[in-house]
């Protein structure tokens, strides 16, 4: 498993906020970010996405910033078919 450092902003309107509007939460995120079973680029942003499944199996994207090799920024993350 590669080791990562992520950056959760817990103020209003962070990354925090507007992932768990998609109902998910900052450890969701991670298992994908960790565990990913497929990769893309974000048409809109240019930025990464990974797909791939919750603890709880949803299947589910996160868009991100790769900040630095190991620091990484979640930008977004909703399930696939929302």
């Amino acid at each position: 498993m590669p080791y990562f450092a992520f950056i959760w902003n817990e103020e209003p309107d962070g990354n925090v906020e507007h992932i768990a509007e998609h109902g998910l939460t900052p450890e969701d995120v991670e298992e994908v970010l960790f565990n990913p079973v497929d990769r893309d680029v974000s048409r809109s942003s240019g930025l990464p996405i990974v797909f791939g499944f919750t603890p709880d199996r949803r299947y589910i994207m996160v868009v991100y910033e790769q900040i630095d090799a190991i620091t990484i920024y979640p930008v977004a993350a909703y399930e696939v078919g929302e």
